[in-house]
């Protein structure tokens, strides 16, 4: 079953939550443990009663279990800051969650970074420039020739 395209109020709201969000957070929660908290998006319900929360935390002494459980046992908190906040019938209840696609991003760019220089010294192995008898590197004489044809067909054509 095909999920409904998500509507642009729903999408308005969502960005106003995390706006206001990043702002509570930085403000009303003063635990310098839990290091800098970035909110990186928010998921609303078509009813707008629920809100998955995603954040990432730079620099917290916490593990990341912990600072989940930090948030959302303070998430009734910044839901009555957000009440007060947004002019909304029903603001939604708060669901954090660590988002781990950076870390994943960054795991993934090391892993393709070491699959290319692996490459480049295996390639370049593989791919040594074979030598002609006298001496003569065979690619540089075939790429030569190439270039005299070249030139022979652009003067033909002058």
């Amino acid at each position: 079953m095909a999920k409904k395209p998500i509507s642009s109020r729903n999408l308005k709201l969502s960005d106003q939550i995390q706006r206001d969000l990043a702002q509570l957070i930085q403000r009303e929660l003063r635990d310098p443990r839990l290091g800098l908290i970035t909110i990186q998006g928010v998921e609303l319900t078509p009813d707008y009663a629920h809100a998955k929360v995603f954040y990432t935390v730079l620099g917290g002494v916490l593990l990341p279990d912990v600072v989940q459980s930090i948030l959302n046992a303070r998430a009734g908190y910044l839901h009555a800051c957000l009440f007060k906040r947004l002019h909304i019938h029903t603001v939604p209840t708060l669901h954090f969650h660590r988002d781990t696609s950076i870390e994943h991003g960054i795991a993934m760019s090391q892993l393709i970074d070491r699959a290319l220089s692996e490459g480049r010294v295996l390639s370049d192995e593989q791919h040594a420039t074979p030598q002609m008898e006298d001496g003569v590197n065979e690619h540089a004489v075939s790429q030569s020739s190439d270039s005299s044809r070249l030139q022979a067909s652009l003067g033909d054509k002058a």
